[in-house]
């Protein structure tokens, strides 16, 4: 019996996802055997449209008409706060990388800063009105709720993340446990027993990710760590460095999960009259100008964050025309040792 939703029953719409289930397939299989595109065998095909029929499925207009023409939106929900945003120059950096691609094209992002509960929403009501061909998924957490519900309506996407949070979606992904490692390496090499990392907010999968690989070798070194939760602002990176100097003993070193909150840091040093690096090493991720502009500068774990946009873009653009797209492994960050990292004191 066919589930179509009707206005006047109240019935639930069948989506791309219940097709899906029907015929035995991924909700991308269905799109591109409703769309008529190239990518499923004959086979799978009227299996799929058999499935379609059987449900009462009826394409939606908008997101019909956008799939007979040539991309020209690409969406973006990033669920930060404004004066976080316009701080922060990873998402600066990216952003940039993305339009490198859309002009090329001639394409135009639509970005939105959202509410953590708003992006499911704002993503179905994109693709449901017409006004994207696709959207790349940012700073996803673990079971996030866009992976099932934005496959069931058969928007293409794009995942920012590692490929296990990723769901049916195609991810573009940087290596953040060897990372970690790395910089952990290099603070013991230095000498420092007592390391401690300021994360960025717990629920995020890469955070989950960064802090296991932490704990993992900061344990296989006999490393005295411990992982603090802030948010990424320099308001809470301050906070968070606060509370690790005010322990007894204190860490001797202290990686931050971004150069803005590392930054704070140097100024709370200074507060309580520590000398960077000499009393304190700090490390920061994401290098930045920020990074090289203050004194001293910055060492940082740097990763190509234009070239991790561009990717991310021309990975949707692949999705999007049905060409093969694998997820696809960007390089690994690697250590720029500056002027804030050094053997410890004692």
């Amino acid at each position: 019996m066919a589930r179509q939703a009707d206005a006047a029953n109240g019935e639930r719409r069948t989506t791309i996802r219940d097709v899906a289930a029907l015929a035995g397939v991924s909700p991308s299989a269905v799109t591109i055997a409703l769309h008529d595109r190239p990518g499923v065998s004959a086979a799978t095909r009227e299996r799929i449209l058999a499935a379609a029929r059987e449900l009462g499925w009826r394409p939606n207009l908008a997101a019909s008409s956008l799939a007979g023409r040539r991309v020209h939106t690409v969406g973006l929900a990033i669920a930060r706060p404004a004066r976080l945003l316009g701080l922060e120059p990873f998402y600066m950096e990216f952003i940039s990388g993305i339009e490198s691609v859309l002009k090329r094209r001639s394409c135009s992002l639509l970005l939105r800063l959202v509410e953590t509960d708003d992006e499911v929403e704002v993503h179905r009501e994109w693709w449901q009105g017409g006004r994207v061909n696709g959207s790349i998924l940012v700073d996803l957490r673990r079971d996030d709720p866009r992976i099932p519900a934005l496959s069931g309506i058969g928007l293409p996407a794009v995942v920012v993340g590692h490929p296990s949070l990723a769901g049916p979606f195609t991810s573009v992904w940087t290596d953040d446990a060897a990372a970690v490692e790395e910089a952990v390496r290099y603070l013991a090499a230095l000498g420092h027993r007592r390391v401690a990392r300021v994360s960025g907010p717990a629920e995020l999968g890469h955070s989950a990710i960064r802090t296991a690989a932490f704990t993992a070798v900061a344990g296989e070194l006999g490393l005295d760590a411990r992982t603090v939760v802030a948010d990424f602002s320099a308001d809470q990176g301050g906070r968070a460095c606060r509370r690790l100097l005010l322990e007894t003993p204190r860490p001797t070193a202290i990686v931050f999960d971004n150069d803005v909150m590392a930054v704070a840091a140097l100024g709370v040093a200074a507060e309580f009259g520590l000398s960077v690096p000499a009393d304190l090493s700090l490390l920061a991720w994401d290098d930045s100008q920020l990074c090289q502009l203050t004194r001293p500068t910055l060492s940082a774990m740097r990763h190509d964050v234009f070239s991790f946009g561009a990717q991310a873009a021309e990975t949707l653009f692949a999705v999007i025309e049905g060409a093969p797209a694998d997820s696809q492994l960007a390089h690994v960050p690697s250590l720029i040792p500056r002027g804030s990292t050094a053997p410890p004191a004692n």
